[in-house]
């Protein structure tokens, strides 16, 4: 197997890519391959590439005095015999690193979990199946990579890893002897080919909802992105092992489900809530304590029973489901036993606890309908609490969230119209406003708030620092109350100007529970917001 310390002849890596290349490749080995400058290493093969802030052909000389041995590029950039142009670099890394790492993916059964929100739960439901069943199992999220014994952070912020380390990530599986890989793809990894050497044998859709309008142009691109993992399942390599190429979709997601249905042209499966889905789910019953259904497809009925909440985690375990038992051939039974393994995702509907009398969360949602969906959990919660338990009081519903600065500006909108319909007190705070006007992006979510009978002061508010919008929320909680903090999850950092501010909302949670209980507490990470001017951060 390839690793960053064997060298591979320039020459054998370009002879096996499926496109049209040039005929003048020099025979020079290759140590490895990086797309930053400041990455390579002697021997290595530098992909420029021209990105949304910077032209990685600027960097091309900082390359070659690195130790480049050769560089790749847009055609007529440069004059040189070790600068080999084409049409699209970005497309061809993927294949590049692919062919460098021996095409690990073939030696894999690989899973591609793709959607909008669900994935990262999804994607960990799929491999505690695998384990359960007995299978040597990887798994590579927009959280981490687990490979073995060994979990590896795959970056601050949420996307699919770059194409040459996730071609990495599979050649180490390979070698570590796994079997089985499982794999989140997003729209950006779709889009920018990060993913196309994979070989996926089952593709996985949780839901295509309203995201990255800023990134697609409009939903129809964005779906169009998210349906390149089911075409690619036509271009899979056959296998020694096999090729399921099975297709399982949501039939409950109806903007994209006819879709979908129309252009899979593989085997496909739908799964749902509904009588019409494929595999579907019976007696649904929601507690604070997780949920519990029965899955059928009228052959077989399996009780399924998960530490996850809410109606979206049902649909996550059966999307789960789904792909291990039909795509798989894992026994029902054997799938149930995985999804129940699963005790919870970091940052998702991830409970902090220091014995405070109302309910503190700490989630992910950062779309409108992941808010919409969370809030919704939220009520099941609260209304599967016994009348006595909850003494005779209505418990309530208390949202912080923010939308991102630099992205799809409509969500503004849209996330605080959500939370002023199913929420009854929303905090409208900071979620990474990178170079735009926080307090301008308030303006937007407040509108949207008022748009919906929110009213400034009494159900929504605005506290710019996302620290004082989780002590705010926390003093308006009473007994029986549930308090969430979406938006930011497990993620590690947050954005303000140019810069990236080490912040996890759980810590900020803790922060802000103790301070209110009077117990000794962390330290309250700190964010610019804290102590500086828009004007100052911004710089």
């Amino acid at each position: 197997m390839n690793t960053e310390q064997t060298l591979t002849s320039l020459q054998k890596i370009f002879s096996e890519l499926p496109f049209n290349r040039p005929s003048n490749i020099p025979d020079i080995p290759i140590a490895g391959i990086a797309i930053d400058s400041r990455a390579v290493k002697p021997g290595y093969l530098f992909v420029a590439m021209q990105g949304g802030s910077a032209d990685g052909h600027d960097y091309i000389q900082k390359a070659i005095d690195n130790g480049a041995a050769a560089v790749v590029g847009e055609v007529g950039r440069i004059e040189d015999p070790t600068y080999i142009g084409l049409e699209n670099p970005r497309q061809a890394l993927t294949w590049l690193a692919a062919a460098f790492y021996d095409w690990p993916a073939r030696k894999l059964t690989v899973i591609g979990v793709t959607g909008t929100d669900g994935k990262t739960t999804t994607c960990n439901l799929l491999y505690k199946i695998l384990v359960a069943a007995g299978l040597k199992a990887g798994m590579i999220s927009t959280v981490n990579a687990v490979i073995g014994d060994e979990v590896l952070d795959t970056g601050f912020h949420v996307t699919t890893p770059d194409a040459h380390d996730v071609q990495n990530y599979l050649a180490r599986m390979a070698a570590a002897g796994l079997t089985h890989v499982v794999l989140e793809t997003t729209s950006h990894g779709w889009a920018q080919y990060r993913v196309d050497a994979c070989e996926f044998d089952i593709g996985v859709v949780t839901n295509i909802t309203h995201e990255h309008m800023d990134e697609h142009g409009n939903y129809e691109n964005y779906r169009a992105a998210k349906a390149r993992l089911f075409s690619s399942l036509e271009r899979t390599v056959d296998k020694p092992q096999g090729n399921p190429r099975l297709a399982v979709i949501n039939r409950d997601d109806l903007k994209s489900f006819d879709f979908l249905n129309d252009f899979i042209n593989v085997n496909k499966l739908n799964y749902g809530l509904g009588k019409n889905a494929n595999i579907r789910a019976e007696d649904i019953q929601y507690t604070p304590a997780g949920i519990r259904f029965i899955a059928t497809n009228g052959d077989f009925r399996v009780v399924i029973s998960s530490k996850l909440v809410g109606a979206y985690n049902v649909s996550n375990c059966l999307a789960a489901f789904t792909a291990a038992v039909f795509g798989l051939g894992i026994k029902p039974e054997i799938a149930a036993q995985g999804i129940a393994a699963l005790d919870g995702i970091p940052g998702r509907m991830e409970l902090i606890d220091l014995g405070q009398n109302f309910t503190a969360v700490v989630d992910f949602a950062h779309t409108p309908n992941a808010l919409k969906v969370t809030l919704e959990a939220a009520r099941e919660m609260l209304s599967s609490i016994p009348q006595e338990e909850r003494m005779g009081v209505r418990g309530r519903v208390i949202a912080v969230f923010g939308s991102a600065g630099l992205r799809d500006k409509e969500k503004r909108r849209m996330m605080a119209e959500t939370s002023a319909e199913l929420a009854d007190f929303s905090v409208l705070t900071a979620e990474d406003p990178r170079t735009e006007s926080l307090n301008g992006i308030l303006d937007e979510m407040a509108a949207g708030a008022r748009s919906r009978g929110g009213r400034e002061g009494e159900t929504f508010w605005r506290v710019p620092d996302r620290g004082e919008a989780i002590k705010l929320a926390i003093r308006l909680a009473r007994q029986g109350d549930i308090v969430l903090s979406c938006g930011k999850g497990h993620e590690q950092s947050m954005c303000f100007g140019r810069t990236e501010y080490p912040w996890d909302d759980r810590t900020a949670m803790r922060a802000a529970l103790a301070e209110f209980l009077g117990v000794d507490r962390p330290q309250m990470p700190y964010l610019p917001s804290q102590d500086k001017t828009e004007k100052e951060w911004l710089k």
